[in-house]
């Protein structure tokens, strides 16, 4: 089993659960994040006549910004059609377009009924 969690941006939420829903996906969990890339605020696009007010409200929007993180636990088998998907559906070619990260699970056990493996699921 793996865990796909996907960080994705906020407006895109909808349309991810829509997609993997229609391709069988239907257990996930969702959360609001912040959180920042590697990419690094360009201060020399601020005028120096700028209030430092301003300057300091743009570097702090820019420091944190609102993401939606997926977490979405499926066997082996379904782990590259549900990354596929969520690439499909948030993939827009620009830099915030979101990240996947996949890791193994060891074991899933369903509180209810004590099943495990795959079948917990």
């Amino acid at each position: 089993m793996k865990e796909i969690l996907a960080i994705i941006r906020m407006d895109m939420i909808n349309q991810t659960k829509e997609a993997l829903l229609t391709r069988g996906i239907s257990g996930l969990n969702c959360r609001k994040v912040m959180g920042r890339g590697k990419k690094k605020v360009n201060f020399t696009v601020v005028d120096n006549k700028v209030s430092p007010k301003v300057v300091e409200a743009v570097s702090e929007e820019h420091r944190l910004i609102p993401k939606r993180m997926l977490s979405v636990i499926v066997n082996d088998s379904d782990a590259q059609m549900v990354i596929d998907t969520i690439i499909k559906v948030n993939k827009k070619g620009n830099p915030g377009d979101g990240k996947i990260f996949v890791l193994p699970v060891e074991e899933v056990i369903r509180v209810s009924t004590g099943e495990r493996g795959g079948a917990a699921v």
